[in-house]
């Protein structure tokens, strides 16, 4: 692994989520206890899931991440969006591993060399980006071990999204794989309004129409800040075999703190390829 400089230290431990290991594990393991999800009928490829502190958005990534007990994935693309500016369409770790309190997950550097030979990624060190780190204790209850490969989006572009998608596809091929868009939806409108916006969005997810997830910020009638991590996800699942997409669970941050003049909405959302047969 390297040594400890190599090692990504979580900037959100502890405030996001808990800092202590006991009772990070018990937090992920409650949201996903009590998240009721259908049987996955088919093979899972991916999934969204929200990134916002557990006390919001848990109860939702709950029902993302619950089918993924048992899976078998040896890799891990985590797409999402960078809340950070940088000169850059899309930025990836310079180090080694990530860190949470529940371990250390390595990164797949094999895996981003390919990639950036097809689409451009910039490396950075000390970042303090959370749509990424989020998702990790999820992952690593339900999965264990497995390589990661961190993309956070600048650049959320259709052009771009369809872009990394397929070349998402080419490198995980073959591979036991799976693919997580992370991804919060609309942010500070009343709570009717946000389930309006949120539900174009959810539709066009649910139709498995990336186009159609870029275009609702474009039309402003959706909005996700995630949107290009969505549509590559969406693209790379279709191209891995993925043809079906199903919602699984929706809500708000006024459904937490029961302020509903001005929320932030998170969707969890499963792509399967359809059990044959």
């Amino acid at each position: 692994m390297g040594s400890s400089r190599d090692v990504r230290p979580s900037p959100i431990a502890g405030k996001w989520y808990p800092g202590d290991p006991a009772r990070l594990a018990s937090a992920v393991d409650g949201y996903m206890e009590r998240a009721e999800v259908p049987p996955v009928q088919g093979r899972l490829i991916g999934v969204l899931a929200p990134h916002a502190g557990y006390r919001y958005s848990g109860p939702v990534a709950g029902h993302a991440f619950k089918p993924l007990s048992g899976l078998n994935a040896d890799v891990v693309a985590l797409i999402g969006p960078s809340h950070y500016p940088y000169q850059a369409q899309i930025i990836t770790s310079g180090y080694d591993a990530y860190e949470t309190p529940l371990g250390q997950v390595p990164v797949d550097h094999e895996a981003l060399e390919t990639l950036r030979a097809v689409v451009p990624i910039q490396t950075v060190v000390s970042d303090s980006e959370h749509s990424l780190e989020i998702e990790l204790p999820f992952l690593q209850r339900t999965l264990g071990e497995f390589r990661l490969i961190p993309l956070a989006l600048i650049d959320q572009s259709w052009v771009l999204a369809e872009r990394l998608g397929h070349a998402l596809a080419g490198v995980l091929k073959g591979k036991k794989a799976l693919l997580v868009a992370s991804s919060d939806l609309s942010h500070f409108y009343t709570q009717s309004v946000a389930n309006k916006l949120d539900q174009t969005v959810l539709d066009a997810v649910a139709a498995f129409d990336p186009v159609a997830v870029i275009r609702a910020e474009e039309q402003g009638k959706g909005f996700a800040c995630g949107r290009g991590a969505i549509a590559a996800v969406m693209i790379a699942a279709r191209d891995l075999g993925a043809d079906t997409a199903h919602v699984v669970n929706y809500a708000t941050s006024g459904d937490v703190t029961h302020d509903y003049h001005q929320v932030v909405g998170y969707g969890a959302a499963l792509f399967c390829q359809a059990a044959t047969g």
